[in-house]
This record gives C-alpha cells, sequence and structure tokens, in this order.
C-alpha cells in the first residue's frame, strides 16, 4: 500500500510538505528552512545475526553504531549501501519514511527526537518531506528508544 494510502488508512496525523529533490538531510533543511534536527535520517542497518533495523536519528547528529548494538543484543551492526537499503525499505535514499516499510524491521529511535511532538522525514520520494507526530513514530513501529547518536564534529 502506497504511504499516503497506508496512512490515512491508520488514521495517523501527518502532513506531506513539497520541496525540490534532496537526498541529505543538511540539504533538505536548507530547502525548506526546517531545523536541521527535526529532520530524521532514516538509517537501515543489518545486525552480525542477520536482523534488519531502522535507525531513526536527529538530522545534525551521527549514529553510534557501538550504542546501537549494545541496545540490539547485537555484536555488530553495519550500515547496508544505498541500493540494500532501497531493497529493504522500498524508498530511494533521502526519500525513506520513518514508518510502512516493505521489510518489516526492528526499529530504534534516538532518544533525542521525543523532546519535539513532531518530526520530519522522507515523504516517500526526493521532492517531499513527510511531518509526523514523534509518538506515532514510536508506537507504529513499537519502536525502542535509546540515546543511539553523537554530535557531528566540524
Amino acid at each position: 500500500m502506497e504511504l499516503e494510502a497506508w496512512l490515512k488508512d491508520a488514521d495517523v496525523w501527518h502532513r506531506f510538505l513539497g520541496k525540490k529533490e534532496t537526498i541529505h538531510t543538511a540539504d533538505a533543511s536548507a530547502a525548506t528552512g526546517i531545523e536541521l534536527c527535526r529532520i530524521t535520517k532514516n538509517l537501515i542497518c543489518k545486525t552480525s545475526d542477520g536482523r534488519y533495523v531502522l535507525l531513526v536519528v536527529p538530522g545534525d547528529k551521527r549514529v553510534d553504531l557501538q550504542r546501537v548494538a549494545r541496545v540490539l543484543n547485537a555484536r555488530n551492526i553495519q550500515l547496508l549501501g544505498s541500493d540494500e537499503a532501497e531493497a529493504i525499505s522500498g524508498y530511494p535514499p533521502g526519500a525513506t519514511p520513518s514508518v510502512h516499510h516493505k521489510t518489516a524491521m526492528s526499529v530504534v529511535v534516538d532518544g533525542e527526537l521525543l523532546r519535539y511532538e513532531t518530526v520530519f522525514c522522507g515523504g516517500g520520494s526526493r521532492d517531499k518531506l513527510l511531518e509526523l507526530k514523534t509518538e506515532d513514530v514510536v508506537r507504529l513501529n513499537h519502536a525502542v528508544s535509546a540515546e543511539i547518536s553523537q554530535h557531528v564534529r566540524s
């Protein structure tokens, strides 16, 4: 089921925002004027025991894979390349939403995002963002919340 239809069917509050086509969160922030910390990176990973995981982190931070491995009780975890991530999620990089993926995955939401009522994520295509209530991202994914990121050093 298409993303917007799925959101409507699930009766989830949401809002799509059109923008110029972007891939990176910093570019999406510049194109929309939305604070980078409120635009999520949605990263597809795989644990050493073969589990797929979606990591939802603020756009102004970098994921800490050692922290993620501890949270998931995994020996290690690796980010998937663009092609494999798209095959698992069903969305191209820069368009991946925080909900509704082709493959069922465990989800870890960075605790930093919980301070916002809403967050923005990929809207299913690179020319739009999707605004969702943060509590819905957690609820719909049966997500775990944990501190899994660190500030990007300049």
